[in-house]
């Protein structure tokens, strides 16, 4: 009896953390560039990284990027593939004050419904993660720590 106790109360304790983790990666840096030329570098990089440009804002220096993993299975006849997602935005700073970069990594599992295809948010890859390290080493200088956001 005991011993089914303490096995349920460690699936609780596992399952409690497990919710509570980041599903997406952000990292924040900075560079002494300016900021098109922070952009440029971060577009640069996305097309050698080969993530598919999404959208793009020249005016406010944005950039997303999509790129689909169709190698992952999965038991569920539902799923179709892992899709990697970056947010890339560089921010002049004022007054010839340094931009700062910020790269945010996602990871989705694509889904085919009735309503067709859905996707769900998941733990962010090791592909999408080494994306925006490397986005970020060659772009710009680290300041802060990889911090998650759910």
């Amino acid at each position: 009896m005991t011993l089914r106790v303490a096995a349920f109360l460690m699936l609780l304790l596992t399952a409690g953390c497990g919710a509570n983790a980041p599903l997406a990666l952000s990292l924040s840096g900075a560079s002494p560039s300016p900021a098109p030329d922070v952009f440029a570098c971060a577009r640069g990089q996305l097309k050698a990284l080969e993530f598919d440009q999404t959208s793009i804002d020249l005016q406010e220096y944005r950039l997303n990027g999509k790129k689909y993993d169709e190698t992952v299975r999965r038991p569920d006849v539902n799923f179709r593939r892992v899709v990697d997602r970056l947010e890339i935005e560089a921010s002049p700073g004022t007054e010839g004050a340094v931009t700062a970069l910020r790269v945010t990594a996602r990871t989705f599992g694509e889904f085919t419904t009735q309503r067709g295809p859905t996707e769900e948010q998941e733990r962010t890859s090791e592909v999408a993660r080494a994306a925006a390290e490397t986005i970020m080493r060659q772009c710009g200088q680290q300041v802060a720590a990889p911090q998650g956001q759910s």
